[in-house]
């Protein structure tokens, strides 16, 4: 619904806000203005000098009209004709270059400045906590960072200054109009009322289908990430005809609204150009009139034909350029309002410095809930000592993630306090939090890029023998090296081209690599086959030693080594305990053992009764 907020033509607030953004180039800015200004200036002169070679040159027997030329021009018509011809080239000539000029740099000022606001709102979603995306869809944000963004750059390219453009000329066309003959300039502006009315008429019919565009095209956005992104469900299910149908239903909804804005400015400037030149046919029978009774010369009447023309152009232009101002305030409200938007989660002003010694981690009486009180931990505690190796299970939605997210401030719990080394994780910087973790997600996730910079992911201090020491530690390193281009061979958007496996094993080299003093695994190995999950497990005897480890998993075979077992349950925890001790419970984990393996055998039992057939 943000799309369809549209909001007023001109916010003072957003507008001072916005110019922020300029305020660096403002030199750039400020020759932009003297250009235009030139260039306004140069627009009121050529019918001047027409009106001049008409009067002196053409109608000899007229009045002449004394100006500053005087002493440059020739008394024989030839010459004088072809002087003035040559001023009028001039002030052609560098009107086309002030306009270029004042174009190119504004459009520079524009790029320069929009680069800016992308970059600030990149940084600003990098720093927004996970649950602002719980509620917001990429597709939408992807539309503030491009659709909006190209409103307000459009504002700064082509609609603030060429309003003013637009008002300069006008002003300079009517201040001209009134010095040559007061009682044609008003005949000339009796006619704008019909033409104002005709522009606003199309102001608002354009208005709406901007309105439907905006929708329209942010709707089109979230559907394509969203399906795009699922393409394999989306073929596996055989859902192609029914998701091109439903796009088809939103592209035909974008098609329709700029086929409205087409009709709108087809009628527009054929009538707008009609008033004009009914205006000047009227004004052509008047001035005939007048010159006939010698009211006027005949060179005014030819410039007022040119300037009627400059006059028409710029109120026809505002009503676009009304419209760019209209979507660049509602796009800087969307936009300033996602910047505005606060994390949190945030670093304390004074943070307390990580521990460096080796540190426990302790849950105590935690409470969290996603929304509300529909709690997802209740009164969870327990004690993780330094470099102990503890594996948490549960059904699903038991609250296993949760913890993590918690551990790693991804989430604030609503209430209880989570420590480290006895201190309040609240009271550490967040970056320096993390920094002592690594963690493997159940869905391996790799970026655009090669297979060291994924590892590496941005940490310059990791050297090619760490990472050739992490993938080998991870039986990784073989793989890497039958590729063609070894740890360089690039990679795809999300790891296209690599299994599941390879694009895990890549995510454990890169947790290994940066050397974390806790691993955090959360269902790691869920997504693997059988054999890469051996291979994982033997490198994790390996992993874990010297180091905090929490390992999240649904497969008990992975976390039967474990110094301790935490079994969680609708958001308790349970039970706590060695897998010897949980058994002879007989509780939840004994449970969730006799199932797991029940279900293993009974599987095995029947693979055996089947009947071999075939050669």
């Amino acid at each position: 619904m943000e799309e369809e907020v549209l909001g007023k033509a001109y916010d003072a607030r957003l507008m001072r806000r916005l110019l922020t953004y300029i305020r660096p180039y403002k030199a750039a800015v400020a020759i932009s203005l003297v250009l235009l200004l030139l260039n306004a200036l140069l627009q009121v002169v050529g019918p001047l000098l027409t009106a001049l070679a008409v009067d002196r040159y053409l109608t000899p027997s007229g009045k002449i009209t004394h100006t500053v030329l005087d002493p440059f021009l020739s008394s024989n018509p030839w010459t004088g004709l072809a002087q003035i011809s040559f001023l009028y080239l001039l002030a052609v000539v560098f009107g086309m270059l002030c306009d270029f000029g004042e174009q190119y740099i504004m459009q520079w000022v524009g790029q320069k400045a929009m680069f800016d606001l992308r970059r600030e709102m990149m940084t600003k979603l990098q720093k927004l906590d996970l649950a602002y995306y719980d509620h917001n869809p990429v597709g939408r944000m992807v539309t503030r960072i491009t659709t909006d963004v190209d409103a307000l750059n459009e504002l700064f390219s082509s609609g603030l200054l060429m309003i003013l453009g637009d008002l300069l000329m006008l002003s300079f066309v009517v201040i001209a109009m009134l010095a040559l003959s007061p009682g044609m300039t008003a005949f000339l502006i009796a006619v704008t009322p019909f033409v104002v009315l005709v522009t606003m008429q199309f102001r608002r019919a354009v208005q709406k289908s901007y309105r439907r565009i905006r929708v329209a095209i942010a709707r089109i956005n979230s559907y394509l990430q969203e399906h795009i992104g699922g393409i394999a469900v989306l073929q596996l299910f055989n859902g192609e005809a029914r998701s091109r149908r439903e796009f088809e239903s939103i592209n035909r909804a974008h098609m329709e609204a700029y086929k409205d804005a087409i009709i709108a400015y087809g009628w527009f400037y054929p009538i707008a150009e009609f008033l004009g030149m009914l205006a000047l046919a009227m004004l052509l029978g008047y001035g005939g009139f007048r010159v006939r009774g010698g009211g006027i010369q005949i060179g005014v009447l030819v410039a007022f034909f040119q300037y009627g023309l400059r006059f028409f152009r710029p109120i026809q232009d505002l009503s676009e350029k009304y419209n760019i101002m209209q979507s660049a305030m509602a796009a800087a409200e969307r936009v300033f309002k996602l910047l505005d938007t606060p994390a949190q989660i945030q670093s304390p002003a004074q943070p307390v410095a990580f521990p460096r010694s080796p540190a426990a981690v302790e849950f105590d009486h935690v409470w969290f809930a996603y929304k509300d009180q529909d709690w997802v931990l209740t009164d969870v505690s327990f004690h993780i000592q330094p470099g102990e190796t503890v594996a948490v299970v549960g059904h699903t939605g038991a609250g296993k993630t949760t913890i993590a997210s918690l551990l790693l401030r991804f989430y604030e719990a609503q209430r209880g306090v989570i420590r480290i080394g006895g201190i309040d994780i609240r009271e550490f910087d967040l970056e320096n939090l993390r920094r002592n973790f690594g963690i493997v997600l159940q869905d391996p996730h790799l970026f655009t890029g090669t297979i060291a910079e994924n590892i590496r992911l941005g940490t310059s201090g990791i050297s090619d023998g760490e990472l050739a020491e992490a993938a080998a530690r991870l039986n990784l390193l073989d793989f890497v090296q039958s590729l063609p281009e070894g740890f360089d061979q690039p990679v795809r958007e999300r790891g296209a081209g690599y299994s599941t496996g390879q694009k895990q094993l890549i995510n454990f080299a890169r947790a290994l690599a940066h050397n974390p003093r806790f691993l955090i695994l959360d269902e790691a190995t869920s997504s693997v086959d059988t054999e890469t999950e051996l291979r994982i497990r033997e490198a994790l005897q390996h992993l874990v030693v010297g180091r905090t480890s929490i390992v999240i998993a649904h497969r008990l075979s992975t976390i039967q080594r474990a110094d301790r077992i935490i079994v969680m349950h609708k958001g308790k925890l349970r039970e706590i305990g060695t897998h010897q001790e949980l058994l002879a419970m007989r509780g939840i984990y004994w449970k969730l053992y006799q199932l797991q393996y029940k279900d293993q055998e009974s599987g095995a039992a029947r693979l055996a009764e089947e009947p071999v057939t075939g050669d």
